[in-house]
């Protein structure tokens, strides 16, 4: 069987990491691994695949830097090149960004059958271009491998996986297989890491693009320094812009983006988490560390209806509120709300049966 991987984006090199790991451990399938080149930075992209081992891409389309339509347009034009020279039995995609939709609209159109890692996930906000990409490559996948209870009931509403047309696998959280695979080899900053500390990462553009709503967030960050310091790895894209807006963020410990095990080396140490990433609202779950989520929703409603994330969006006092609740919550970690490391495996069974 030959499989084509697309990836582009920090999120989905962690993911097929863990997956491309379980496929080397069958000599009957050959995998294609192709970069798109979304995320192009040195320690948004290159140090991934250095640290986490991830096989050297086959194709870097090296396309970055432009709008959502061009982007995505320039992407499948690519890919369909890459696809008619390849003739793939599949094309596996993960998520929810451009490389995720452009990458199951080539596979359609020259009808390549495509299976999505983390389908079903709904925010229910469509002002986010992360929830058109899923729920466009949902609606055209052949088989859909949902992470949660919760993924699965939203396609059996929107009426998917009720023909023979496509399939639905519950199979678990692939990024759940990537930190129990990676956390004994987390690497330490090359910084003084305080004894107790928050991690906290921006990068979304409901809250870069938004100077009320950066603030509002920047604001609240410098207040709750005052009491914990605060480590935040900067997205080159927030950092431009927080020097322009001219914030005031002497307390705050900002640090360069980093690779994925010295984010594992964070989460292990820190006392809480503040984001507004997707994925490491669940990280923070997997390393048994409360999180407040600067966001007004989140796919990941497991986590909030069991207490483990709290949503305070960008209003400062929320922010303020909600750090010093979650600071103070004793919580089992002991659950198994992702499959507990056992999804790339289900994902490589289904996909050979």
């Amino acid at each position: 069987m030959k499989l084509i991987t697309i990836i582009g984006a920090r999120p989905q090199f962690i993911k097929a990491a863990a997956v491309s790991r379980e496929i080397a451990k069958h000599k009957n399938i050959e995998e294609i691994i192709v970069h798109t080149g979304q995320h192009f930075d040195t320690n948004m992209s290159e140090i991934f695949f250095k640290q986490m081992e991830i096989p050297k891409p086959d194709y870097n389309l090296e396309i970055n830097s432009l709008s959502h339509g061009a982007m995505t347009g320039r992407m499948i034009e690519r890919i369909e090149e890459v696809l008619l020279n390849e003739q793939p039995d599949w094309v596996l995609v993960y998520g929810d960004t451009n490389s995720t939709i452009a990458g199951s609209l080539a596979a359609k159109k020259l009808h390549i059958k495509v299976a999505h890692v983390e389908a079903g996930l709904r925010s229910y906000n469509r002002n986010m271009p992360e929830e058109i990409n899923r729920i466009l490559t949902d609606k055209i996948s052949d088989i859909l491998f949902c992470p949660t209870d919760t993924a699965v009931r939203n396609l059996e509403h929107e009426g998917i996986g009720k023909n023979s047309l496509a399939r639905i696998v519950k199979c678990g959280d692939v990024m759940q297989d990537a930190a129990l695979l990676y956390s004994d080899l987390a690497q330490k900053l090359e910084m003084d890491i305080p004894k107790q500390f928050i991690l906290a990462t921006i990068h979304r553009a409901e809250n870069t693009d938004d100077p009320k709503r950066l603030t509002s967030i920047f604001n609240a960050l410098v207040e709750i320094s005052n009491d914990i310091p605060i480590i935040l790895p900067l997205h080159p894209r927030t950092k431009k812009i927080i020097e322009n807006l001219k914030f005031k963020i002497e307390n705050l410990k900002l640090v360069e983006p980093i690779g994925y095990l010295e984010i594992i080396y964070l989460l292990k140490n820190c006392s809480l988490v503040i984001t507004d990433s997707g994925g490491l609202q669940k990280e923070a779950f997997f390393f048994g560390k409360p999180c407040v989520t600067l966001r007004d929703e989140t796919e990941w409603v497991e986590l909030v209806e069991n207490g483990f994330n709290k949503i305070v969006g960008a209003d400062e006092n929320k922010i303020i509120f909600g750090y010093q609740e979650m600071s103070q919550i004793k919580k089992d970690y002991n659950i198994n709300l992702y499959g507990n490391g056992e999804a790339s495996k289900k994902i490589i069974t289904e996909l050979l049966k």
